[in-house]
C-alpha cells in the first residue's frame, strides 16, 4: 500500500553548551498527506531503528539513526529513512517493542503489528487484550505503554471532561498481563495521566493535568490501591476532602508547565552527572525538567520503615536548553548512543507549542550543567544537592534568592488561584 521510502536530513544543534538538540527531520511531506503528530517510539534491539506511532492512527518505522552524529564526529553525513508501516489505528499514544514485536496502546485494544508476508508493512493486527472500555467522550485518552520485567504492560485511561465517569476505567491506571487475558485496576482518581513511568522498586509515577477537582498540574508516585484525587473518576471514594486523596510529590504551577507529560529516569552514563535523575517532560512548554525528590522522614527508614509507607516530595528544575516548538510527551534513552530521544506534538489544549509534531535527541555533550538533583527538606532549611561545584560568591549573595509560597483550593470548579501569597 505504502511502496514510498521517504528520506529527511536530521539537522544537529549547535554545539555551545552541555547539551545539544538534534531535529530529526519528520516526512511532513509526504504522499498520503499523513500528518505527522507522534505520540509515541520505541527502539529496536540494534539502536539503528524505531517504531514511532502518530495521533492520527499511523505506525512508521524509521531507520538509520547509527547514521546521527556523535561528541566529535564530524564526517557523517546523516539521512532518516521513513516507511509508513501502517495505518487506521485509533489513537495510538504508546508505543513498546518487545522482542521485535511492536505494541501500541490504542484507545480500543492493546495490538500486535504482524508482517506475514514480510514486505515490511502490517499485514494484520493482532489484538493483544481489548478489554479497554471505550464511549463517545472525547477526553478519555489511554496514555503510554511500559512493560515490567516479568511481561506486564501498564498504561493510563483518562476520565471524562467536568463529567461523572460511567466505565470502571474511567482515570485509571492500568495493568494488563503477560498473557493479555485481562486487565487489573491498580489505582484511580486520576483526571488526564499523560503517560507511565515505571520506577526500579514496582511503584509508578504518572502527572495530571489542572481541572475540576485538580487545583494544578501534579506529579503523583503512584502506590496500588491509591485515590489521586478526582472525584469525577470511577471509584466508590465520597469524601472531597484533600485527606482522603494520596498528596502528590509536587504541584506544578502553570508558569512552570502548563501540561505536564510522561516522566522517565536517565539510567545512562552517556547523561554523565544527570544519570540516574528523573526527568519530567512538558507538554504546555516543550522542556524537560529535573525532578529532585525525596521521601519526608526518610530518615526512619534506618528504623525499619519502608519508603513506600512515606510521603514523597520534591520540585522541578528546567534543564538549561531551548524550548523545544511542539509539545513534548514521550521520551526514550537509545541503547545505541545513550541519548534522550523526544516525540511529540501539538493536537489538545494546554500547549503554548503549536508546531503540529516532531521527534528530536537531546545529546549530553559534556561539561557543567549546574542542576539540582537532590532536595531534603527539614523543619527549618532546605538542603539542595547540584550536579556540579558551585561558585561560593556566588551562592553567598542572598540578594540572589528568594521565596515565594502560596495556598491552593481543591474544588469541582476548573483549577485554582493563588490564595495568600507571600514572600518569605
Amino acid at each position: 500500500r505504502w511502496p514510498e521510502l521517504i528520506t529527511t536530513q536530521p539537522v544537529a544543534g549547535p554545539d555551545n553548551g552541555p547539551f545539544a538538540i538534534d531535529v530529526l527531520t519528520t516526512p511532513a511531506t509526504n504522499p498520503w498527506f499523513c500528518r505527522i503528530r507522534l505520540a509515541g517510539h520505541d527502539f529496536f534491539e540494534d539502536g539503528d531503528r524505531a517504531a514511532v506511532c502518530s495521533w492520527d492512527g499511523d505506525v512508521w518505522l524509521v531507520s538509520g539513526l547509527k547514521s546521527l552524529k556523535q561528541k566529535g564526529d564530524h564526517q557523517s553525513d546523516p539521512r532518516l529513512v521513513w516507511r509508513r508501516i501502517a495505518s487506521g489505528l485509533f489513537q495510538p499514544l504508546g508505543v513498546k517493542i518487545v522482542a521485535g514485536d511492536i505494541y501500541l496502546t490504542c484507545r480500543d485494544q492493546l495490538v500486535i503489528l504482524r508482517d506475514r508476508n514480510g514486505d515490511g508493512e502490517t499485514d494484520f493486527y493482532e489484538c493483544f487484550n481489548n478489554d479497554h472500555q471505550v464511549t463517545e467522550h472525547f477526553h478519555e485518552f489511554a496514555m503510554g505503554l511500559q512493560r515490567d520485567d516479568v511481561g506486564n504492560f501498564y498504561y493510563a485511561k483518562s476520565a471524562r471532561h467536568a463529567l461523572s465517569a460511567v466505565v470502571p476505567h474511567h482515570g485509571t491506571l492500568l495493568r494488563i498481563p503477560s498473557d493479555g487475558f485481562r486487565t487489573d485496576i491498580l489505582a484511580n482518581g486520576f483526571r488526564a495521566a499523560n503517560g507511565v513511568c515505571l520506577n526500579p522498586d514496582g511503584t509508578f509515577i504518572v502527572t495530571d493535568q489542572e481541572g475540576h477537582w485538580n487545583p494544578k498540574n501534579r506529579i503523583n508516585w503512584v502506590r496500588p490501591g491509591g485515590f489521586y484525587g478526582n472525584m469525577y473518576g470511577y471509584h466508590d471514594v465520597t469524601d472531597t476532602s484533600d485527606e482522603a486523596m494520596e498528596q502528590p510529590l509536587c504541584w506544578i504551577t502553570n508558569e512552570f508547565d502548563r501540561s505536564p507529560a510522561e516522566l522517565l529516569w536517565a539510567d545512562t552514563d552517556r547523561w554523565g552527572p544527570l544519570n540516574g535523575s528523573l526527568l519530567n517532560l512538558s507538554y504546555g512548554y516543550g522542556r524537560i525538567y529535573v525532578v529532585p525528590h525525596e521521601f519526608a522522614g526518610q530518615d526512619a527508614q534506618t528504623a525499619g520503615v519502608s519508603a513506600a509507607s512515606l510521603q514523597p516530595q520534591g520540585g522541578m528544575c528546567q534543564l538549561p536548553i531551548p524550548d523545544l516548538p511542539t509539545g513534548m510527551i514521550r521520551g526514550r534513552f537509545s541503547p545505541l548512543d545513550g541519548q534522550l530521544y523526544l516525540g511529540g506534538l501539538f493536537s489538545w489544549a494546554g500547549s503554548r507549542q503549536d508546531q503540529e509534531g516532531g521527534l528530536f535527541r537531546v545529546q549530553y555533550r559534556g561539561g557543567r550543567v549546574n542542576m539540582p538533583v537532590e532536595l531534603h527538606a527539614t523543619k527549618d532549611r532546605i538542603e539542595i544537592t547540584f550536579s556540579d561545584p558551585l561558585d561560593r560568591k556566588a551562592t553567598a549573595e542572598t540578594d540572589r534568592y528568594s521565596v515565594r509560597v502560596w495556598d491552593l483550593k481543591r474544588t469541582k470548579q476548573y483549577g485554582s488561584e493563588h490564595y495568600n501569597e507571600r514572600e518569605l
